[in-house]
């Protein structure tokens, strides 16, 4: 099954390794994902989104995320919900 595109990377804050992520799907804790763009992909484990600073377990379409990333993206990353 191919991967579905839920959203880009908007925003990195380099220092503390988090990603904002504007979503076009609907994304929980635990799912698989992968970031991918300009020449770097990899894959992982959604294991802490926030909305406004407070901790969430999923996101609907449309919802701005700050998700901590295991490596440094930048805007205009491609976000892909892995489908096993």
């Amino acid at each position: 099954m191919a991967d579905v595109k839920i959203g880009k990377i908007t925003h990195y804050y380099d220092k503390i390794g988090v990603a904002v992520l504007e979503l076009s799907a609907t994304l929980k804790d635990g799912e698989t994902i992968r970031i991918s763009g300009h020449g770097n992909e990899f894959t992982q484990t959604v294991s802490s989104m926030q909305v406004e600073h407070k901790q969430i377990e999923s996101a609907k379409k449309g919802d701005a995320v700050g998700m901590k990333v295991d490596q440094a993206v930048k805007e205009g990353d491609e976000v892909y919900l892995v489908k096993e």
